[in-house]
């Protein structure tokens, strides 16, 4: 239903189930993961995603005790993350890297508390605090 690849294309991924929802999290590792005021990512579970190709390009980063997260080792492209728990069978997708549309779907703002302190977030969306 969904591709994406990275920057310089040598990793590409294919989601086989629709995208509901997305979440744009400001907590300061996506931020300097993705070098922006926040990431945005789509869950979908282990099962429904697939590397078409250069998943040997694949780098690994364990950026907190359980929590992956994947990038190209070429372009430096930030792809994924997961977590053995709480949430064993899903993965966060970097929306930012589909290659398909996504159209119009739910979306709201986790760890508000940690933004930047030059952004502002008035976009009306939920805002859900986490600790």
């Amino acid at each position: 239903m969904h591709s994406g690849s990275c920057l310089c294309a040598a990793v590409k991924y294919r989601i086989d189930a629709p995208i509901e929802s997305a979440t744009h999290c400001h907590c300061s590792m996506c931020r300097k993961a993705h070098g922006a005021a926040f990431a945005t990512y789509a869950n979908v579970r282990h099962k429904d995603f697939h590397f078409t190709q250069g998943e040997e390009s694949l780098g690994v980063y364990q950026s907190s005790p359980g929590v992956t997260r994947t990038f190209c080792q070429h372009c430096g492209s930030t792809l994924q993350w997961y977590s053995e728990q709480p949430y064993p069978n899903w993965l966060s997708v970097a929306l930012g890297t589909l290659d398909t549309p996504v159209g119009e779907i739910a979306q709201k703002h986790i760890f508000p508390e940690s933004k930047a302190d030059w952004y502002a977030i008035n976009d009306g969306l939920p805002l859900e605090r986490r600790s």
